[in-house]
């Protein structure tokens, strides 16, 4: 038996098990995305789901046999990163892959080859585990593999059998465990001890389909799906306590160390814990930008903020000061560049990401940290929820942070009222969200294994003779429907494109004999194009023959937009900066709007400049060359791609010679004068380092004037101005608007100062002092200022503390005390921010003048009446 290799290198273990399948007939296939094109996921969590459409029988391979080293983000576990030895945000699943091809016996071989003869894995240091009804796998390992049948574990479905949903394909697993310590002897081997045991390697036999009342009936095609945990094959092969300190891991950990002046080998426990989250974290961040995630409050880019901020506090608690995380991404870079080119070639604007994203946390971290260090001592053993809502709001911090911080000192988030707070004020964009149906694909899965995918033939047909082979309705498929019925419709082709990148569906019609539906929108499914529309006259039948035909005019502007799209791109790369690279667009019929990687906002000049260099380019009338040709060539004519797309090995290339050139599968005009015009209608900020262009262009553009035009006449006639006096008047209104409110300030202003004077009878005194504590009503915040100031001034030896409610929702107050009081340990700063958090505020100033504020005016009388007590207590 081999001996363990001295040392293999994590990039060699990945080579090495590429290699060992390729050349048992495994096409080498490259990690997908992170972002996956299974919409119930949000990143690509495991190796097999790339080929989830394959096992699902939506999708026909196209190889018999497929090897990979997969990226995956989980986040599901991630409190325990860098607490275990093995938990981990990002992670590399190498796997092998059969549809259909070879089944247990095979890779049972397979995988006990690898691990003995290519890894040198001692055969008594391998423990196996089966499904308990699964002896077929449990002979081979015996009989042919000859483990030990004490060394062969059963367990149960949760630990060993695999579905990907209720209904679907599933089968048993098997497992490889490595025994750290053989030395305790085979007696009631408990797999689950992970100080001795560690399982590296999981094969899935998927070799059944359940149906939804749970019954297993044996597939027509048996695949292979099995992973093999790259960081933990290298702790293992390293000899290493844990997988942060093998060479895929410990490079990082040993950057953040030296920054922050630390030696990783004699620091205690805790400052190990916070270096391995970063090292974790950095090298998820990297991958996920690389990928064309951006942080937000939303989705991925909420999980990509979160990892960030994590790093950023974990950098704080072990002393780093200042923006540390690009050069921490450096060292992650890399050691990830060979396997992964992309992150070297989107360095720059990965690293400018990072920094924006620090920087900005650092601005809010030291003010949110201190607010949680008061509300944790003003709330000993829960955070009310509101509260942690308003650090997560106002100061950035994720609600998983908060809750980290607070289980540091035993105690607890207020769930209830986080979840509350954020209902009220949740405010998400879903323009750039695609809608997807899960009832339909549902359906479609079910249906897969009976019917062809839609052939797609609108470039270059808008009218096609199809037949049905799926009717839904409700998400349940029917042989038919009539009149009225809502429904959706797959043909077996179609000249109706679908929506997909960033472009709309196409709209138009289905007719038979005596039948019409109107379809609205279509949407990809996998393989099948499904046409949701209403049935308006007659019935319609599975096996029907009609006629499909696209709303002409619809595509004409879908055209327009989207070959503006690509000129704008183009533009923006000349004029502004070459690094531009988009991060999501949308296609519709009366507009555009392309999102892109910039961390500044755009001048007018610059908007000018590429609004006329797209209308220049369209003037001159560049013919399109479309082309479908190999990815790798598409790459090297110059051919822009999306970051974070996947692409098949097969792509269409639209190009505008010495214009533009880019993969895409939408539709496109034929000559760039077919569009007529386009015109830029805003530029904004929609995350950080990432702007947005909404444009028109074609036949929308006469629709945007014809607005325009109305809104400039209705204005026109308003003000009794020419159009081009418009903006002169608004200016003198505005003028005059401002002087009317300055007027109307100096009125309240003498109001306040009116209603205060008449406190001065009823001052209090206490002892040689003078107190006024009043409400003012709805005075607002520089009034009450000035009141209070003018009242001490005549009251002389004294305090006064005043409040009001300028609006629903907030409060006011202020407070003014002699140098008399201040001599007596009382400070107008201190005292009024205290009276503040009573209303759910804070505040401050100077120890003879401060104000503060607040969120809760029902506290407002209770605050007032605690400062009278208090100023009493304290003159006394």
């Amino acid at each position: 038996m081999p001996a363990v290799p001295e040392s293999l290198s994590g990039n060699q273990i990945r080579d090495k098990f590429l290699n060992f399948y390729a050349a048992r007939g495994h096409q080498i296939l490259p990690s997908a995305s992170l972002v996956p094109e299974d919409p119930t996921v949000l990143l690509t969590i495991a190796g097999m789901l790339p080929f989830k459409p394959i096992f699902l029988g939506q999708r026909t391979p196209e190889f018999p046999r497929a090897t990979t080293s997969q990226k995956c983000i989980r986040t599901n576990d991630i409190e325990n990163v860098g607490r275990t030895a093995r938990h981990h945000t990002f992670f590399e699943m190498l796997g092998n892959f059969s549809f259909g091809d070879y089944f247990k016996e095979q890779a049972i071989a397979y995988a006990w080859e690898l691990s003995t003869e290519v890894y040198g894995l001692p055969s008594d240091r391998i423990v196996v585990s089966v499904f308990r009804e699964d002896d077929e796998a449990f002979n081979i390992w015996r009989d042919q593999i000859g483990i030990p049948p004490h060394r062969i574990k059963r367990m149960d479905e949760a630990d060993n059998f695999w579905a990907s949903g209720p209904t679907g394909p599933c089968g048993p697993c098997s497992e490889l465990y490595y025994d750290f310590h053989p030395e305790l002897g085979d007696d009631n081997l408990d797999l689950e001890d992970d100080s001795r045991f560690i399982e590296f390697y999981n094969l899935v036999f998927m070799q059944y389909n359940r149906d939804a009342e749970g019954n297993l009936t044996p597939l027509a095609k048996k695949n292979i799906d099995t992973g093999l945990g790259l960081e933990r094959m290298a702790q293992i092969l390293q000899k290493v306590p844990n997988n942060y300190e093998t060479d895929l891991i410990f490079p990082i950990l040993k950057k953040a160390a030296d920054i922050a002046g630390i030696d990783y080998a004699t620091a205690d426990e805790k400052t190990k814990v916070s270096l391995k989250v970063i090292g974790d974290h950095s090298r998820a961040v990297v991958q996920m930008i690389a990928d064309g995630i951006t942080a937000s409050n939303i989705g991925r880019g909420y999980i990509l903020r979160r990892l960030i901020r994590r790093v950023v506090r974990h950098g704080r608690l072990i002393g780093i000061q200042g923006v540390f995380t690009p050069e921490v991404a450096e060292a992650a870079i890399a050691l990830g560049e060979g396997a992964y080119p992309n992150l070297r070639d989107r360095e720059a604007s990965l690293k400018a990401e990072l920094q924006r994203e620090e920087t900005r946390f650092l601005e809010t971290l030291e003010r949110g940290e201190k607010l949680l260090a008061e509300l944790m001592e003003k709330n000993p053993k829960e955070i009310p929820g509101r509260d942690a809502f308003v650090l997560y709001d106002t100061y950035g911090f994720p609600l998983e942070l908060t809750q980290e911080i607070v289980e540091e000192r035993g105690m607890t988030v207020e769930l209830p009222g986080f979840e509350a707070a954020m209902e009220e004020q949740r405010v998400r964009s879903q323009a750039a969200h695609e809608t997807i149906d899960l009832t339909v694909q549902g359906s479609l899965d079910k249906l897969a294994e009976h019917i062809q995918g839609t052939e797609f033939l609108g470039y270059s047909e808008p009218v096609t003779t199809s037949e049905v082979t799926v009717i839904l309705m409700g998400g349940n498929s029917v042989e038919s429907a009539t009149s009225g019925d809502r429904v959706q419709i797959v043909l077996d082709k179609t000249p109706f494109y679908a929506e997909s990148g960033g472009q709309i569906g196409d709209r138009g019609f289905l007719s038979g004999q005596d039948s019409l539906v109107r379809i609205e929108e279509v949407k990809k499914e996998s393989d099948f194009f499904v046409h949701f529309g209403r049935i308006e006259r007659g019935s319609i039948a599975v096996g029907d023959r009609i006629t499909a035909q696209i709303d002409r005019a619809c595509r004409r502007r879908a055209q327009a937009n989207h070959t503006a799209t690509h000129l704008l791109q183009a533009a923006l790369k000349l004029l502004v900066d070459e690094g531009i690279s988009q991060a999501g667009s949308l296609v519709d019929f009366d507009r555009l709007r392309f999102d892109f990687n910039c961390p500044r906002a755009l001048t007018p000049e610059e908007l000018k400049q590429v609004e006329d260099r797209v209308n220049t380019w369209i003037a001159e009338a560049h013919q399109a060359q479309v082309e479908t040709m190999g990815l790798t060539e598409a790459k090297a004519k110059g051919a822009v791609a999306m970051f974070g797309e996947k692409y098949a090995d097969e792509v269409r290339v639209i190009d505008f010679p010495g214009v533009s050139m880019e993969l895409c599968g939408g539709t496109h005009v034929s000559n760039t004068a077919e569009i007529g015009a386009f015109k830029i209608v805003s530029e904004s900020g929609v995350a950080s380092g990432v702007r947005r262009i909404e444009a028109v262009a074609g036949p929308a553009i006469l629709d945007y004037l014809e607005v325009r035009d109305r809104v400039v006449r209705e204005l026109s006639d308003r003000f009794k101005v020419k159009p081009e006096e418009i903006c002169d008047r608004i200016e003198s209104i505005q003028g005059e608007l401002k002087s009317t409110q300055k007027q109307l300030e100096a009125i309240k202003s003498e109001l306040a100062i009116v209603k205060s004077e008449q406190l001065l009878t009823d001052a209090e005194s206490i002892g040689e002092f003078k107190l006024i504590v009043a409400n003012l009503g709805e005075v607002d915040a520089e009034s009450l200022k000035t009141a209070a100031e003018r009242l001490l001034q005549k009251l002389g030896n004294g305090a006064v503390v005043l409040g009001s409610v300028p609006s629903p929702d907030k409060v006011s107050l202020v407070a003014a005390f002699s140098k008399e009081v201040n001599a007596k340990g009382l400070q107008a700063g201190k005292f009024i921010g205290a009276i503040a958090k009573i209303c759910g505020g804070g505040g401050g100033g100077r120890p003879n003048l401060a104000q503060a504020g607040g969120r809760e005016p029902n506290q407002l009388k209770q605050a007032l009446e605690t400062a009278k007590t208090q100023l009493k207590d304290g003159l006394k």
